[in-house]
């Protein structure tokens, strides 16, 4: 690879940064400011914010395929500036809304819009960095993820100052996203393989090819399981330590995310070298990096429930920094693992179906945990649930075999 080839390489993750932070920025911040959200349009009950969760996710997971299967045949330069502008108007519409029916139809059009990002994202990432700097590569749009994460955590001191609120958060990262389309359009550029990409078999004919690979259908499940913990850390995560703790909406928003996110900041450094490393020595190096990441996600959810059950503050930080951790190592590698296993062409689509068939599940945990809570369910029952599904997707991950002559 030519030094100036190289240095777009690295351009193109610069250009995705902050993209990646404002797509998990619009996000987090409904989370960080729960309260002021139910309270300001009515909403009835844990539950239904639970579907209002979930409906963004289902929404996603059903477009996700689409926005791939459009990425792998077409332009993945469009795709992606064309998701941020459309999510980011939505972001800015949200502020509008004036009762439940119309949050959920606002969360319903960000699925759609946002569906579109990530598998061209991390495609044009891994047909940038076909070497042994994919991991890393990888590792720093996920970092600027979970910067956007952390940054939504503070939204809950936004909502609660008297001269901003929430209304106020959504109209201005929604306008910023928007601006930062057009400049991102003029300088972000298609590598050449998608001039002679291998022929379509169309998506149905795609996704059979993808679902008779026994290796991919293993990395689908590895995939989803530890879903289900991370979306109701994340969705559900300053609820929780609000009412285990009696913090305020600010404290908790901050507290249930600038650590793990920070603890995976530092993994997702250190996983991305080593990934990188162990891969030149074996084929199955960033398969056995991900899974010490699956590895400590399991006690992190045993600690999780036990110290918000029995209201101990500091091991429930220190349950969220393992966990962070853990998905640092986990989170990185998904897409390298895939592009070991499946063909350049049919990467996008791949991990959209991956995104289909995970945030599916998350909608469900989502809503699962709001019933739940409405009944009164045990924090550490839930959790433990959480621990097992981590022990199974550790087992799954070790059966993975890369393609002998990589794709």
């Amino acid at each position: 690879m030519s030094s100036s080839t190289t240095r777009y390489a690295w351009t193109v993750v610069a250009l995705l940064v902050p993209v990646a932070l404002l797509n998990y920025l619009d996000r987090q911040m409904i989370a960080a400011m729960k309260l002021s959200v139910m309270n300001d349009i009515h909403v009835a009950n844990e539950a239904e914010w639970g579907r209002m969760l979930g409906q963004f996710k289902w929404v996603y997971a059903f477009f996700s395929p689409i926005g791939g299967y459009l990425a792998d045949r077409f332009s993945r330069r469009w795709v992606i500036c064309g998701s941020l502008f459309a999510w980011s108007a939505v972001t800015w519409a949200t502020g509008h809304v004036q009762d439940y029916n119309g949050l959920l139809w606002a969360r319903s059009l960000m699925g759609v819009s946002e569906a579109f990002y990530i598998p061209a994202a991390l495609a044009l990432i891994a047909d940038y960095h076909t070497g042994p700097t994919r991991s890393r590569a990888v590792g720093i749009h996920q970092i600027a993820i979970y910067l956007g994460v952390i940054t939504g955590g503070f939204s809950g001191y936004v909502a609660d100052a008297p001269n901003l609120g929430w209304r106020w958060a959504f109209d201005v990262v929604g306008l910023i996203g928007v601006v930062y389309a057009i400049p991102l359009l003029m300088l972000l550029r298609d590598p050449q393989r998608q001039a002679s990409t291998v022929e379509s078999k169309g998506f149905f004919g795609d996704a059979k090819s993808l679902f008779t690979n026994p290796s991919y259908l293993l990395l689908v499940a590895y995939f989803t399981l530890p879903a289900l913990a991370a979306w109701v850390v994340r969705d559900w995560g300053p609820s929780i330590l609000q009412k285990s703790f009696n913090l305020s909406q600010g404290l908790a928003g901050v507290s249930a995310t600038t650590y793990w996110q920070l603890a995976a900041i530092g993994a997702a450094l250190f996983a991305g070298w080593l990934a990188d490393k162990w891969s030149q020595k074996t084929d199955r190096g960033r398969i056995y990096t991900s899974a010490i990441g699956m590895a400590l996600i399991i006690p992190a959810m045993y600690g999780m429930g036990h110290a918000t059950q029995n209201a101990i503050f500091w091991m429930a930080i220190a349950a969220l920094v393992l966990f962070g951790i853990g998905w640092g190592f986990f989170d990185i590698n998904n897409m390298p693992i895939l592009s070991q296993i499946v063909q350049p062409n049919l990467r996008a689509t791949g991990y959209g179906i991956m995104n289909m068939v995970s945030i599916s599940f998350g909608g469900v945990a989502d809503w699962g945990f709001g019933v739940m809570q409405d009944k009164g369910v045990p924090l550490n029952q839930i959790f433990g649930l959480f621990a097992l599904s981590a022990v199974m997707s550790l087992a799954l991950v070790l059966m993975i075999k890369p393609a002998k002559t990589a794709p």
